[in-house]
């Protein structure tokens, strides 16, 4: 009977450590839940003034704390770390505010994230600065991006839309009042389409108008025609179209100046126009020419570009540029263009250079990351703007037929834009059984 004991006592400690190592690949929350957190809380509360020691992370105390340890307390005198005010755990990690000390600044921290992510086990630790004085240390206890999960609760409100996951287990939002204008960056097979996807799915719930350039024949956008004010698929058209748009913004902005403001976010909710986001599949096809007489058209679309990056941002008109590469190759305006759009995501590249297009003006440190992002994770991208701040984030894969039914559900919310009008594509009344999408923009005319 008691050798029938131990068997069963071996088997069920055989049953649990399988399920945990089960757990840790395949459920690696519930894995953090039960044991990665409790781990780490304690190895953290054990070792943390000897860690921050050794991480070059502490200062000499003041004068008179230094007299009142030595003549009082009869202690010795030893260097004082950061202050730990909270410690909680998170479904993907821990996080800690520390009150700094004299001497010390977040950038401290931050250079010796990688000495403190070894000396606690985890897998990354990102600083943030939460007021001065105080920052957070976020630390991640397993790669939440090998499984994109968003967080619950968070959902598109105003202009601002979650549209991938960071590093850190929270959400990167795409916030337009904050970053107006955005460059999106990658190679093929990177996952610009499903970053644009998110966005647009993110962007149909919310009371917007969305303006969609696809000079790749509509083969990517025209399925979410039923929620776009407007849609255009050759050069010409979209020069048509982003002539309407600065005559627009021209508008606006005699309207502002009519109630004495300087942004249309300060004009009374009943005259307040309706934001406008302007999504760009592939910038390229609109700075290329084949010949000498598409120079002129060339022209009308950078410099309406241009205008718009640089002085649509007060009126409510939003530009969101993707493309593969945006340089000084795409011939004269491109520099001046990509200067001005702040927001910098970038996914896999294929040289050097791409990555430095899109990061070496904004966040410097960032390059080296992108270039390193892998093959068989598509979806991963660097995110930066002009801050200086950056993160690694990875947005969850999306279909294009779900998106399509999304904006199917939203069409209502698409608003009246008469000016637009023109470029409204045309909406069949049931959406095909199979097959690629059949809508077709409608023909512009001058």
């Amino acid at each position: 009977m008691s050798d029938l004991s131990v068997i069963l006592d071996a088997a069920g400690v055989v049953a649990g450590a399988g399920g945990l190592g089960y757990a840790k690949v395949r459920a690696p929350r519930v894995y953090w839940s039960l044991v990665g957190l409790p781990v780490t809380w304690g190895r953290f509360t054990l070792s943390y003034r000897s860690t921050m020691d050794v991480c070059g992370l502490t200062v000499q105390p003041s004068a008179l704390r230094a007299f009142v340890t030595r003549n009082v307390a009869r202690r010795e005198v030893l260097p004082v770390p950061p202050k730990v005010r909270r410690v909680r755990g998170t479904a993907t990690g821990l996080r800690v505010t520390l009150r700094l000390p004299a001497g010390l600044e977040p950038a401290d921290l931050a250079a010796a994230s990688e000495r403190l992510r070894h000396a606690w086990g985890v897998h990354s630790v990102t600083v943030a600065e939460t007021r001065p004085g105080y920052v957070e240390l976020r630390m991640t206890g397993y790669d939440v991006l090998r499984f994109v999960r968003m967080p619950r609760g968070v959902r598109p409100s105003g202009l601002a839309v979650p549209v991938a996951l960071r590093e850190d287990g929270t959400a990167f939002v795409r916030d337009f009042r904050a970053v107006p204008m955005a460059l999106t960056l990658g190679a093929n097979n990177s996952g610009k389409s499903v970053y644009q996807r998110n966005l647009i799915a993110g962007l149909a719930r919310l009371p917007v108008a969305l303006v969609g350039i696809d000079c790749k024949r509509g083969v990517e956008q025209s399925a979410y025609a039923p929620r776009l004010s407007a849609l255009v698929t050759t050069p010409d058209d979209a020069a048509a179209l982003l002539d309407v748009l600065v005559t627009e913004m021209e508008s606006r902005f005699d309207l502002l100046s009519s109630h004495g403001v300087s942004d249309v976010w300060e004009l009374p909710a009943g005259v307040r126009p309706v934001p406008v986001v302007v999504l760009v599949d592939e910038v390229a096809e609109l700075f290329l020419i084949s010949s000498k007489k598409d120079e002129e058209r060339r022209e009308r679309i950078v410099t309406a570009l241009i205008r718009l990056a640089q002085m649509a941002r007060a009126v409510g008109i939003h530009l969101e540029v993707c493309g593969q590469r945006f340089g000084s190759e795409l011939g004269r305006g491109a520099t001046m263009l990509r200067a001005q759009l702040t927001g910098r995501v970038v996914h896999r590249v294929n040289d050097k250079q791409t990555a430095e297009m899109g990061l070496a003006d904004v966040a410097p440190d960032a390059v080296a990351v992108a270039g390193l992002i892998p093959a068989e994770r598509p979806g991963t991208a660097v995110a930066a703007d002009s801050s200086g701040g950056w993160s690694k984030i990875r947005t969850p894969h999306t279909s294009r037929d779900a998106v399509s039914a999304v904006c199917r559900e939203f069409a209502h919310l698409v608003p009246d834009f008469p000016a637009l009008d023109r470029f409204r594509p045309h909406v069949p009344t049931a959406p095909p059984a199979s097959g690629p999408s059949l809508v077709k923009p409608r023909p512009v005319t001058e």
